[in-house]
């Protein structure tokens, strides 16, 4: 049971982003918040949902509400889960074990990385088994299908196939800050390091994180963060698609054609994400890609999105522009950084009581009744889908 007291230090995620800025090292928050090239599709893809405008509703009796939501076979008390992230435990130690047990707490899926700083094993004992495995698909294939025997093993049901970094696009505060796995410390990373204390000794004490699912591989890989991954294709979806017999999502889709062949490929799901703006900068902000991408699909394939969600409003935004579930990253470590679990906690309960009023404010009772009804009439001739 999760008895975690919420922060009172934060009210917004915006404010959990200021706190954590300034209580973590600059190399790891740079990390968290940084994008690719420019940067600047990171921020469109808050900025494109922002100029979404929900029609408010009102004399509706909207007292009960309810925001429970399927995907795939399973209920959740929330319309969102916690997006695959690689060595959160870098952010604040025991971060992974945070996320996972206030998962647990919320009834909402953990999506582990393939890059965690905890084992895939580990993380299932701490949710309880409310996980899900992220996967990339690097040169060497054989490690691969080794996880996805562990999450059979273990007891996973559902693995997301990451497509969207065949090469990894440059990220220019990770090179400034001289960001690495493993850590090269110079004197530039020592002065930052000294100058938070608090994480330093923290860190110390739990151990340097590592990326333990290579680390407790049987294969004796080592992860490099920079090593291609562009030999996967489409025959490698129909290799993992044979080898793994759970539901199986594919992230990082944002073109029609390419959901439509993953689809007749036997993909149970889409992931619509640009990474949220980690890979191509010029690329089209994610919830632009959404419509076509259902309109595309139709109505009744599974739709997960991602990219650019800052809060509950975001949230109710993606599910009327055709998404059926949604994924949060950066908030969930803005929370962490400004605040361990309480933090966390906090953020969490900001992004859940957002949803469900802005699901009152709209006059509706129940998440799943979202449809582009409640966009506002002056967009609704772009984003009716």
């Amino acid at each position: 049971m999760n008895n975690v007291v919420p922060s009172k230090k934060i009210h917004s995620v915006e404010e959990a982003r200021s706190v954590a800025k300034k209580r973590v090292p600059k190399l790891m928050f740079d990390f968290v918040d940084g994008a690719s090239g420019d940067e600047r599709l990171c921020e469109n893809n808050s900025k494109s949902l922002d100029q979404i405008r929900l029609q408010p509703k009102v004399l509706r009796n909207v007292e009960k509400r309810v925001i429970k939501k399927d995907i795939l076979g399973f209920e959740y008390n929330q319309p969102f889960g916690f997006a695959p992230m690689g060595m959160c435990n870098l952010t604040w130690p025991g971060a992974d074990k945070m996320l996972a047990e206030e998962s647990l707490a919320n009834n909402i899926p953990m999506c582990v990385s393939m890059a965690s700083s905890t084992s895939l094993e580990k993380m299932y004992e701490f949710s309880k088994g409310n996980v899900w495995l992220q996967l990339y698909n690097f040169q060497d294939e054989e490690f691969v299908m080794e996880l996805l025997d562990r999450a059979e093993k273990t007891g996973y049901k559902v693995a997301i196939l990451t497509v969207d970094v065949p090469i990894q696009f440059r990220r220019a505060k990770d090179n400034r800050n001289g960001f690495n796995v493993p850590f090269n410390l110079g004197l530039k990373q020592f002065i930052d390091f000294a100058t938070h204390p608090n994480w330093s000794i923290s860190t110390l004490l739990n151990g340097i994180p590592k990326p333990m699912n290579y680390e407790t591989s049987k294969k004796g890989n080592k992860f490099v963060r920079s090593e291609s991954r562009g030999s996967t294709d489409w025959d490698t979806l129909k290799r993992i698609r044979e080898k793994w017999k759970g539901k199986l999502i594919i992230k990082g889709v944002m073109s029609s054609e390419d959901a439509v062949k993953i689809k007749s490929e036997g993909g149970d799901a889409i992931q619509v994400s640009n990474h949220g703006g980690r890979q191509l900068d010029s690329a089209l902000s994610s919830i632009e890609a959404l419509p076509i991408i259902r309109n595309a699909l139709g109505k009744d394939f599974p739709i997960i999105f991602d990219s650019g969600i800052r809060g509950g409003s975001d949230v109710v935004r993606a599910l009327a522009m055709g998404a059926d579930f949604t994924m949060i990253g950066r908030p969930l470590m803005y929370g962490i950084g400004a605040d361990g679990a309480k933090g966390l906690k906090r953020v969490v309960d900001i992004i859940k009581d957002e949803i469900s009023t802005a699901l009152g404010l709209v006059g509706l009772t129940d998440i799943k009744d979202i449809s582009s009804d409640i966009i506002s009439e002056r967009f609704i001739r772009d984003f009716k889908y």
